[in-house]
């Protein structure tokens, strides 16, 4: 059974819904390649938001696809932050999608448009991000519509890891004859030495088909010295409303802990990410890691994931890691590592 403080954690306080237009849900009836789909959207849900939920059904990825709709021109429909509330859309009326299911076994991931400007939030719209009742509600309706699907069990008593893949464990810019030349150096060493205290978690913002390939090619899910718990790719996320920065999407560790919350909860979960915005729904359960980039340049030096390993083995007897601050990870290593020469 949850306990009351893990509901609390997976923003289940996922606030009464009132009679606002925003909080009403909408079904509608999606065309494409000749047959119909039925999703079911929210007003305060975006338009990207929308094209997530018509990928669940058509496996279309949202970057794929274009929408039409009767009596609905111009760019509305195309771009992804805005909000359905804001749109004339009607259950009667059939919006009409076009696009192609990406069938190719290798997947192109460098015609993603790249992310660069991590903006800075500052920490009472952190919390004021954080503590929205709509955003409250969006984790608690993803929590309720997206399935964890496991590759291995969750192991009682191990805290857990999330980790991003592009520029956290892969140079994904760069070009290679072999996937293996642009793999962040001491990977392999770095889970299998976390894997004694961590269960791990892959959470990518890019297509399952992206993650899987990624994560085969690089040796991780065939690793004998290590498990990982479970793949996770944008489906999992959802889209936050900030007053300064619009409409974007982010990575919410309550949707983990809302299904395993007898294995999980703000108290023994970290997650590592190149981009903050990533865990704005939980800064303190976020740590910033360094981007891999220039893999050909930098392989020979980089040294994050040996130096990060040592950061989470000295952390992973306390009983509550949402109490640390992890931008200070690098000082505690180095602190602990002076007392334990003193000792």
């Amino acid at each position: 059974m949850a306990s009351s403080s893990a509901a609390a954690d997976a923003g289940a306080g996922a606030v009464a819904s009132s009679s606002s237009v925003t909080e009403e849900e909408l079904t509608l009836t999606v065309k494409w390649s000749g047959k119909e789909y039925t999703v079911r959207v929210c007003g305060d849900d975006s338009v990207g938001e929308l094209k997530r939920r018509i990928c669940q059904v058509t496996n279309v990825l949202p970057k794929r696809q274009k929408l039409l709709y009767p009596k609905l021109s111009g760019p509305k429909l195309s771009d992804d932050s805005i909000l359905l509330s804001t749109l004339p859309l009607k259950s009667s009326l059939k919006m009409t999608m076009i696009g192609t299911v990406e069938d190719d076994i290798i997947v192109d991931q460098v015609d993603a448009p790249e992310i660069v400007d991590d903006f800075e939030l500052g920490q009472d719209e952190v919390v004021d991000i954080k503590d929205k009742d709509v955003n409250k509600q969006k984790l608690q309706r993803r929590i309720n519509q997206f399935k964890i699907e496991l590759l291995n069990p969750c192991r009682e008593g191990k805290k857990l890891l999330v980790l991003d893949i592009d520029y956290t464990l892969f140079d994904h810019r760069s070009t290679a004859e072999n996937p293996l030349e642009l793999m962040r150096p001491y990977l392999h060493e770095f889970l299998t030495a976390v894997y004694a205290e961590y269960d791990i978690i892959i959470w990518s913002a890019t297509s399952m088909k992206w993650v899987e390939l990624k994560m085969q090619q690089l040796g991780v899910l065939s690793n004998p010295n290590y498990k990982i718990t479970a793949l996770l790719d944008h489906m999992a996320m959802i889209t936050v409303q900030s007053d300064s920065r619009g409409i974007f999407d982010c990575k919410p560790l309550g949707l983990i802990w809302g299904q395993f919350p007898e294995f999980y909860s703000s108290k023994n979960t970290i997650m590592f990410d190149d981009l903050r915005r990533n865990f704005v729904m939980n800064p303190q359960n976020g740590l910033t890691i360094r981007p891999f980039r220039k893999a050909h340049a930098n392989r020979d030096t980089d040294q994050e994931l040996v130096n990060l390993t040592q950061y989470l083995l000295a952390i992973a007897d306390l009983s509550d890691l949402s109490k640390l601050d992890h931008k200070r990870w690098e000082s505690y290593t180095e602190e602990t590592a002076k007392r334990r020469r003193h000792n």
